[in-house]
């Protein structure tokens, strides 16, 4: 496993490509009540994994002291890169972590010749606009993403 370190603002997060679901679903599961974050059917253990198998390095975790403190994920098809389901934990906010884990997550896509990725943000949540239109991602006004639920489900 590959280790990357970084300071940041004198405490030392460590950040770790995961291929192991229970890593995210850990992080994610402590961030329940975050605000514009919604997690569904199709974020379960089991499809996380085959996600993250088919992704191989591309989703990551920072650790302080032995706690998971942010996670992300990220993948691609070929073409674009996804990056979904950043989350930090609220006591860890406005540190740079979150910056960090989109950077690996970035670099892996670009190691793989992916240079233009996309990230899904919910209408309502207004700080998750922020933080990314702050970071030069551009909303696209161009598209409209339409969904098929072939299972009927609406939690799918």
């Amino acid at each position: 496993m590959v280790h990357l370190s970084f300071l940041l603002h004198r405490r030392e997060s460590s950040f770790y490509p995961t291929n192991d679901h229970c890593r995210l679903s850990q992080c994610h599961r402590n961030d329940e009540k975050t605000d514009g974050v919604t997690f569904r059917d199709a974020d379960s253990l089991e499809a996380t994994q085959r996600y993250l198998l088919r992704n191989p390095g591309l989703s990551f975790v920072a650790i302080e002291r032995d706690t998971i403190v942010g996670c992300i994920m990220s993948g691609h098809d070929g073409r674009r890169g996804y990056l979904q389901h950043l989350v930090v934990l609220p006591t860890h906010r406005k540190r740079g972590i979150a910056s960090r884990l989109v950077e690996n997550c970035l670099a892996g896509l670009e190691r793989l010749g992916i240079q233009k990725s996309h990230i899904d943000v919910l209408q309502e949540n207004h700080s998750a606009h922020r933080y990314w239109e702050g970071r030069g991602w551009k909303l696209r006004t161009d598209i409209r993403r339409y969904s098929f639920l072939r299972s009927g489900s609406v939690n799918a």
